[in-house]
């Protein structure tokens, strides 16, 4: 990309980099670390052209998440801290993927962005 004069990298997280789990120490700790990567390389290679930044799913309806969602206790368990009260779409993330990729973003670098429906402003988070 350098040689290049630039390009955007997209890293998928999750709400996991800022909100802590029981259980979840190794994967907390994965999702928090690509986040300060990403922090890092984003000083390190804007000056190449390079944008970096993450994206942050929350609860989203995937094959990962089936077993919480076909459960109707479990899938209101799983929901009711969302402020939107519904697992996201994969689509929802695309579309976050794709405007970060674009030129409508060049100005981007360094940032996370969560796709949670709100989560992170129910629980809190930096």
């Amino acid at each position: 990309m350098i040689e290049r004069g630039g390009g955007v990298i997209i890293n998928i997280t999750s709400v996991h980099e800022e909100i802590p789990g029981p259980g979840g120490v190794a994967y907390d700790a994965a999702k928090g670390g690509l986040r300060n990567i990403t922090r890092t390389l984003a000083l390190e290679l804007a000056p190449q052209g390079v944008r970096i930044n993450n994206i942050a799913p929350g609860m989203i309806a995937t094959p990962m998440t089936a077993d919480s969602l076909e459960d109707p206790e479990k899938a209101q368990q799983s929901t009711q801290r969302i402020p939107m009260g519904r697992p996201g779409q994969p689509q929802e993330v695309a579309n976050v993927a794709l405007l970060l990729a674009s030129d409508d973003a060049s100005y981007v670098t360094g940032s996370s962005y969560f796709v949670d429906g709100g989560l992170m402003q129910s629980v809190g988070g930096a």
